[in-house]
């Protein structure tokens, strides 16, 4: 089958689209990774290369040996991938040490898989484990009401989780374990894809300080909407916060705890406090 036909490959395709049609994908900001299915890689591998050497990853994800990823190129923009994939993602295998990579397709014209590679692969090797392999998908953006609030929220865990969830009475059950928050951090290294990872053992989500928004899911459209709830209840904190600072009113604790027997989700009472 060629890898262009393939649903996993217009998922991905989508995706990256669907975000920069957002707006969360200036120049070359964000990526997007997905950990392909056995049966997916079957459907493909005679398009596969070999040429291409085994390179370091940067870490080591042993939980992912073996294993293979659709990545975003570094320095590729969002907008150029619906144009040419081939010249803008790529397939990377893990060798079995979970130290290296090599690039089995795509990046035709020469390149790199996304410069946040060691965050992504901790991360799906963390979310591999805590969802028992249902979640494949990792996708970082640029949301600007989610950076925006970061100049002016503390940033704790139990502050953006419950100012979100305030916002839209669906946050609460898109995301009923909260939202993670990492300090800022320079991109791209080992460093931040630590902390991340272990802020995702907890969460599906993390806010990236001055800088944009982590998400994980199971596929595609679960992971693109994780990032639109998240962001749109942003933009509603953003513009109450521009209207006045303090709420006249707004759900209560006790408003969230209806709401979590009607929709059978668990929310942490950490999360609920009075305020």
């Amino acid at each position: 089958m060629n890898i262009l036909d393939t649903e996993f490959v217009k998922g991905f395709i989508r995706l990256c689209d669907d975000g920069f049609r957002q707006n969360w994908h200036e120049r070359n900001g964000g990526n997007l990774s997905y950990r392909i299915k056995e049966s997916e890689v079957e459907s493909v591998k005679e398009g596969f290369t070999d040429k291409n050497p085994w390179q370091p990853i940067g870490t080591c994800v042993r939980g992912l040996a073996g294993e293979y990823f659709m990545v975003t190129g570094s320095g590729k923009y969002f907008r150029n991938v619906i144009l040419d994939p081939e010249a803008n993602t790529c397939i990377i295998e893990v060798d079995e040490s979970g130290e290296n990579y090599r690039i089995r397709w795509g990046l035709v014209n020469g390149g790199r898989p996304t410069s946040e590679l060691p965050s992504h692969l901790m991360n799906h090797e963390v979310k591999k484990e805590a969802t028992s392999g249902k979640h494949r998908v990792i996708y970082h953006a640029h949301p600007a009401n989610v950076i925006a609030l970061t100049f002016v929220l503390p940033l704790e865990d139990k502050v953006f989780t419950r100012e979100l969830w305030e916002m839209a009475t669906e946050c609460p059950v898109v995301f009923p374990d909260g939202v993670g928050v990492v300090g800022w951090m320079v991109p791209g290294g080992r460093d931040i894809a630590v902390a991340t990872s272990e802020l995702m053992k907890k969460y599906d989500v993390a806010v990236w300080a001055h800088h944009g928004l982590f998400a994980s899911g199971e596929d595609f459209d679960l992971t693109f909407g994780l990032m639109h709830t998240v962001e749109k209840s942003a933009e509603i904190l953003v513009k109450v916060l521009s209207i006045r600072p303090d709420k006249l009113q707004t759900i209560t604790p006790q408003n969230f705890r209806d709401l979590a027997v009607d929709f059978k989700v668990n929310l942490p009472e950490e999360f609920l406090y009075e305020k």
